[in-house]
């Protein structure tokens, strides 16, 4: 396979959802924009929530989203490190599950960087920890389902 479609193929996507990541945190206004549509939500899911209760859902479920973004970009990596294929009988690899965490931990390291530098939003150590934890996350559904399947 040439390069250029070992990039296209692996390294587009990891890229794709790098700046999906970036022009998301860009967004000087998030929280109200996401309350916006998890406030109503919960707010017609559950009438009788008191508006703490429904802030704290909406806080619950933007850190969830954190993670399950950070979760994706893991298996991005993991996917462009490891270059899997169709009947790949290559063992599990922890080291590149390792290089996998610690790649999408420094972008979320970056990604908060630049959001210390947009108006209206502050960079948060507990959110690269999040981060962090949402990449480990997927590196463990990867390899679950890798089991599960019997690839490794």
């Amino acid at each position: 396979m040439s390069r250029v479609r070992v990039f296209i193929k692996y390294w587009l996507p990891v890229a794709a959802w790098s700046v999906l990541i970036f022009g998301v945190s860009g967004d000087s206004k998030s929280v109200a924009h996401s309350s916006r549509i998890i406030g109503p939500l919960v707010r017609w899911l559950f009438p009788q929530a008191s508006p703490e209760t429904v802030d704290l859902v909406v806080f619950i479920v933007r850190k969830c989203a954190h993670a399950g973004e950070y979760a994706v970009l893991a298996w991005l990596f993991w996917r462009a490190i490891r270059k899997p294929v169709r009947q790949d009988a290559r063992p599990w690899n922890w080291r590149v599950a390792r290089v996998t965490v610690c790649l999408t931990a420094l972008y979320a390291a970056t990604d908060e960087l630049h959001q210390s530098f947009v108006p209206g939003r502050q960079a948060s150590v507990w959110d690269v920890l999040l981060d962090t934890c949402g990449a480990m996350l997927g590196i463990i559904l990867v390899w679950q389902l890798g089991r599960w399947r019997k690839k490794w």
